[in-house]
């Protein structure tokens, strides 16, 4: 591994006026507490040179309900959305890393636009990370697959199957058909 980046973190904060709720799926083991962020201290994960982190969220829009069994409404936390400049975006993302040889961090923060658009419009790379969350939620069962089936998951999958120059997008949809087969 060539370091290129070291203790990178990375937060998220949602517009409220663009999101009830958010959950992130995976990376349970990695979360750092809000006021982690900031601390130099706090030791985080390494990037390498040609490798990509991806992190997907399951969002509910504003104005739906956001399902939470077992939690009472909360009294004191309410946000109240704004109409602000930044009524078009969907989130903020904020990224703190270090170079290889330094001991102070530096922070890049960028909005990202609420394009509204479809899964059908996705990347090919976003397809297959959303197929690959999908197939994991069925996988464990999850009370947050939704209405996702296995037959969905293939498909989806199969509409990111790209060049596929070493064959593993192939075997992704081959290990869907097992699973499919061995759930009746």
């Amino acid at each position: 591994l060539y370091t290129i980046a070291k203790d990178v973190k990375i937060q998220v904060e949602f517009n409220p006026a663009k999101v009830a709720g958010y959950r992130l799926i995976g990376y349970e083991n990695r979360l750092l507490a809000d006021r982690d962020f900031n601390d130099d201290q706090k030791d985080a994960g390494e990037i390498g040179a040609g490798i990509s982190v991806t992190a997907l969220y399951e969002i509910v829009p504003a104005g739906q309900k956001v399902v939470n069994p077992g939690v009472d409404k909360l009294k004191y936390s309410k946000v109240a959305p704004s109409d602000t400049e930044f009524e078009d975006e969907l989130m903020t993302v904020k990224l703190r890393y270090k170079e290889p040889r330094d001991s102070k961090s530096k922070l890049l923060s960028i909005g990202v636009l609420d394009r509204e658009n479809s899964i059908e419009s996705a990347s090919i790379n976003m397809k297959l990370a959303a197929s690959v969350a999908q197939f994991g939620l069925l996988l464990r069962d999850s009370r947050y697959k939704g209405t996702a089936s296995f037959g969905s998951v293939y498909s989806l999958a199969s509409s990111a199957k790209g060049s596929d120059l070493r064959g593993y997008r192939g075997e992704f949809l081959e290990l869907i058909k097992k699973a499919r087969g061995l759930n009746g």
